[in-house]
């Protein structure tokens, strides 16, 4: 069975401002978004790549752009099943103001039960992104051969929830990945069960250093929604 890239889209505009930009349409990379994604071919050079599949929404496509750009003849196409989480009424407000809202501790605590005013469910984020990559294998295996790279590029808590799945692990612990913009996760299916082989692979260790502030990871309480900003 196949082998799958999944990339998070460059840091875009709203992770930039705070904000939870859901579906929001317009949503760009901002400009180290755009730095981002121009190195995305350098890091995947050497790497044989299938076929391309990007989420329907701009900042992926725009992630993708430096690669398609370096690789003409790779395909690319587009995925409404690996698409952000529709978080509904939420999309477009701030982050912060989002902490004291209730539904935050079961998004936080006991994600498989969150459902989103106006939008979906986690769980059914989880299944459309599962049954999307579960159908893109067999494709990219009946076309390539059982030994294909694939590249998916998408959003954080759909990389998460599909990370959640390739380990067995419950979506209600899915908070406890991180997966950056323009991150590397890698997933090598086989008949038996997935490998996680790769995860959040930024190439860049700076995050961990603590910040000027003196804040850094450690002080982290929450998982950020949507995926967070990364290391600034």
């Amino acid at each position: 069975m196949p082998t799958l890239i999944l990339v998070r889209h460059g840091r875009s505009t709203a992770n930039n401002s705070g904000v939870l930009a859901g579906r929001t349409p317009g949503v760009a990379l901002d400009e180290r978004g755009a730095a981002q994604a121009a190195a995305l071919p350098d890091r995947l050079a050497g790497v044989e790549l299938a076929a391309a599949v990007s989420s329907p929404l701009q900042r992926c496509r725009e992630t993708l752009a430096p690669l398609l750009s370096a690789r003409p003849d790779l395909p690319l196409h587009t995925e409404d099943g690996i698409n952000e989480c529709d978080y509904g009424d939420w999309s477009g407000r701030k982050l912060a103001e989002l902490t004291d809202e209730p539904l935050m501790t079961t998004v936080q605590q006991h994600p498989s039960a969150a459902g989103f005013p106006g939008g979906e469910t986690m769980r059914t984020m989880q299944n459309r992104a599962v049954e999307a990559v579960r159908s893109w294998n067999a494709r990219i295996e009946e076309q390539h051969g059982p030994e294909a790279v694939y590249l998916m590029c998408s959003h954080g808590d759909i990389i998460k929830s599909l990370v959640a799945d390739a380990l067995g692990m419950h979506l209600d612990l899915f908070q406890r990945v991180s997966v950056e913009p323009c991150s590397v996760t890698a997933v090598r299916y086989t008949p038996l069960r997935p490998y996680l082989i790769r995860l959040g692979d930024t190439g860049d260790l700076g995050s961990l250093a603590p910040k000027e502030d003196g804040s850094g990871a450690s002080a982290e309480r929450d998982a950020a929604i949507g995926g967070g900003a990364g290391a600034s």
